[in-house]
């Protein structure tokens, strides 16, 4: 998917970096494992360096068990039963440690479902009026980045996703969530990439 650029001009000090999940969990040899993760770290990692200060990595915190998860959560934890609490090396759910040590200054959320929106202190991290534009980096393309976006474009967040820094498992269902944002959304999304990000972004 090519870059589309930043259309809506330059990126303001209202913007703040998202880094959706990049945890040891999903790296090459866990059930979990994005075979494009290790190929976007750089890039996620150039952005995350420059603006520590203006980054918020969520982190996919799995159930203790599916019996202690609710409805259709049950389902899909019986079928990852091995990732959840009860029997995944915590040391797995923590960021990659070229991530880790960014934070602070950068801040960590943990969710326990695909969106940050959905638990409460995403916003509040966000504050009120002192952001109004949201990059987009992570995984993956079609599950968590594509939850944190549209919970983005809904509360009307000037949203950019980095092309070059976000990755799925399946090239199918990120090509087509990538269709899906500059055809859609193309209102609402602006695809870019990490040297324009950084380019703009001063």
């Amino acid at each position: 998917m090519s870059s589309q650029g930043l259309v809506h001009g330059p990126l303001g000090a209202k913007c703040l970096h998202v880094c959706v999940d990049m945890q040891a969990v999903f790296l090459p040899g866990s059930p979990w494992a994005n075979p494009w993760m290790e190929r976007v770290l750089p890039a996620v990692e150039e952005l995350a360096i420059r603006h520590a200060d203006r980054t918020i990595f969520s982190c996919f915190i799995p159930a203790e068990n599916a019996n202690a998860s609710p409805g259709m959560w049950k389902r899909y934890w019986r079928k990852w039963e091995s990732s959840t609490l009860e029997r995944v090396d915590p040391a797995a759910l923590r960021l990659v440690p070229s991530r880790a040590r960014l934070a602070p200054p950068a801040r960590i959320i943990d969710k326990r479902v695909d969106s940050p929106w959905t638990e409460g202190h995403f916003e509040q991290l966000l504050g009120s009026g002192e952001v109004d534009t949201l990059v987009v980096t992570g995984g993956e393309t079609d599950v968590c980045v594509l939850a944190t976006v549209l919970g983005a474009i809904d509360r009307g967040f000037r949203t950019v996703v980095a092309a070059d820094a976000i990755c799925g498992s399946a090239d199918e269902t990120h090509d087509a969530a990538m269709t899906l944002y500059t055809s859609r959304f193309s209102e609402q999304v602006e695809i870019a990439t990490t040297d324009e990000i950084l380019t703009s972004w001063r």
